[in-house]
């Protein structure tokens, strides 16, 4: 068990979060109006996952609730950025997958949010940056273990 006190913990804790904070900021001001980093993010998927996702799949993926992954899936679909079928086999589930209006939509957001984002990797050096990458990742992985 570790230290209630430890103060490497504190400070990384410190870090992530503060960090997350800036990075939501500077993301949320640079995507186009209308668009919610929550938006970004499930189009951003959905553009890098083969096939259709289930309502359900997207919600554990993001480690939201169910409802809030319907909310925003309800968004999506009504700006034309998402299909949402049901499932042929299974009525009760339902099936998302990127329209070509959705992809048109995270490639404008990406290309916004692109350029700042490169600035901050070319300010830090990317090999700095490749370093980082594995521990952040485990990191976010081990927080994801429930």
């Amino acid at each position: 068990m570790s230290d209630t006190n430890d103060p490497l913990a504190v400070a990384l804790f410190s870090e992530v979060f503060m960090a997350d904070q800036l990075a939501r900021n500077l993301v949320s001001r640079a995507l186009p109006k209308g668009m919610e980093l929550n938006h970004f993010s499930v189009l951003n998927h959905l553009a890098h996952v083969a096939g259709e996702r289930s309502p359900a799949q997207l919600a554990d993926t993001f480690h939201v609730t169910r409802g809030a992954m319907t909310n925003t899936l309800t968004k999506l679909e009504w700006a034309g950025h998402i299909h949402i079928r049901p499932d042929w086999d299974d009525a009760r589930r339902k099936f998302v997958s990127l329209s070509p209006a959705g992809r048109a939509a995270r490639d404008a957001a990406l290309a916004a949010v692109l350029p700042l984002i490169g600035d901050i990797v070319k300010a830090l050096g990317p090999d700095k940056v490749r370093a980082v990458l594995p521990v952040l990742r485990e990191f976010r992985q081990r927080l994801g273990k429930d």
